[in-house]
């Protein structure tokens, strides 16, 4: 995911886990913030310590940013958005969160 895309400024989260819409799904949980005045998608990656240690929270976020990579291009320009990853996510393969990518952001209506 390019650095300009992603989503990490503290500010910027935490207004985005207050003020957005949470979509769960068993692997992870989206939480998106619509409507602001950018001209790209932001998403961030959120990967707990529940997840495991660093190893497996930095194998998390890196499954997540390679699923993200694979749909970011059909994500509307006005979102904001982060992925936070959850304690099954560990065993899961790239095809797995890449559907279930997909599924959040369709049930989300953030779609082009």
């Amino acid at each position: 995911m390019e650095r300009k895309k992603r989503l990490n400024r503290t500010t910027d989260i935490q207004r985005v886990r207050q003020k957005g819409k949470s979509f769960p799904h068993p692997l992870l949980v989206l939480i998106v913030l619509s409507g602001e005045d950018q001209t790209e998608c932001q998403i961030g990656v959120i990967a707990t310590k529940s997840i495991g240690g660093a190893v497996e929270r930095n194998r998390a976020k890196r499954l997540i940013r390679v699923s993200v990579d694979e749909i970011v291009d059909q994500i509307r320009p006005d979102v904001k958005a982060i992925i936070i990853a959850r304690k099954p996510i560990a065993h899961a393969e790239v095809s797995e969160i890449s559907a279930a990518l997909r599924l959040m952001i369709h049930k989300a209506g953030i779609c082009i």
